[in-house]
């Protein structure tokens, strides 16, 4: 499980989630509190993560499912890009607020799981692969 890229890409997804779920999104230029990425357009956000950080779980657990962790993989990127997108909506629209460096967070996770369901693919290339050569030995010696 763990000597496979594609696990290493979603670790990382998974890293970044919890970051993003704990750290501050932006501080309003008055000096006020800062404002976490949960409580930013309550509880919407916060959902979208925690929907993206559970397909990242799910797939993390299934590398013996191959299809399943490549389709969860590129819904969460999906998922990650919308969110990354609702980020930059809100980035260009309040003008009176400092963002925090950690907006760019679903972007990268958007393209580790991309990554990720790309290893998946070639693995399951590779397995497939591989049971065709065995099947063609196999009848081959029956002959």
């Amino acid at each position: 499980m763990w000597q496979r890229i594609q696990t290493l890409y979603l670790a990382i997804s998974a890293v970044l989630v919890a970051v993003l779920l704990s750290g501050d999104a932006y501080i309003p230029d008055g000096g006020g509190e800062p404002v976490t990425y949960l409580a930013l357009q309550k509880p919407y956000f916060g959902i979208l993560l925690g929907l993206v950080a559970a397909m990242i779980a799910v797939a993390l657990v299934a590398f013996k499912v191959r299809i399943l962790q490549m389709r969860l993989s590129v819904l969460s990127g999906l998922v990650a890009l919308g969110a990354q997108g609702w980020l930059a909506f809100l980035y260009f629209s309040m003008q009176e607020v400092t963002f925090n460096w950690t907006v760019i967070f679903p972007l990268v996770i958007a393209i580790s799981n991309f990554l990720a369901a790309r290893g998946c693919y070639q693995d399951q290339l590779m397995v497939e692969t591989a049971y065709r050569i065995r099947e063609s030995r196999r009848t081959r010696r029956k002959k």
